[in-house]
């Protein structure tokens, strides 16, 4: 049995969107929104923040009707072209398939808060001085390691049919 097959991929994609949905639920249940909690000054907070664009805030200032409803549609198109990509990469490809899957449970995290809430709950909030790193969550933190992954496994030697 491949131990990064299909199973796996529901079972890691199961714990990233957990993580997920259990970090914002624990940030929107105890701080108001605006919110900053200083945790290491100078250089990190737990700031509660919501995002109705997309990552930086990219089409922030456009109408939600219509943002809403583009970040919806690509994500359904992106994660069925991650599944695809999954079941069409070489089993031994294993660092390639996780970058696949930590991408695909940071997207559908990330959904979750689109289809519900109609944006996206930040609150990781990394600065020095007055610069501000834009606001993230453990979704954005699972698509960031994914898109890595896949960097890595990019730079690696391929695999022959043989080997």
């Amino acid at each position: 049995m491949n131990p990064l097959g299909g199973r796996c991929l529901a079972l890691f994609v199961a714990v990233v969107v957990t993580a997920d949905r259990l970090t914002k639920a624990v940030v929107t249940a105890t701080m108001t929104l605006g919110e900053s909690l200083e945790v290491v000054p100078g250089f990190f907070s737990i700031s509660y923040v919501r995002n109705p664009g997309g990552a930086f805030g990219l089409l922030a200032g456009f109408e939600a009707g219509l943002v809403r409803p583009l970040f919806i549609t690509i994500t359904f198109v992106a994660v069925g072209a991650l599944a695809w990509l999954f079941f069409h990469t070489d089993p031994r490809d294993r660092i390639e398939r996780i970058g696949l899957t930590a991408i695909c449970g940071g997207a559908l995290g990330n959904l979750y808060d689109r289809v519900v809430g109609g944006e996206v709950v930040d609150f990781l909030d990394f600065y020095v001085g007055q610069w501000h790193w834009p606001a993230f969550n453990v979704a954005d933190s699972f698509i960031t390691l994914g898109a890595v992954a896949l960097l890595v496994s990019s730079l690696l030697p391929r695999r022959g049919h043989g080997s």
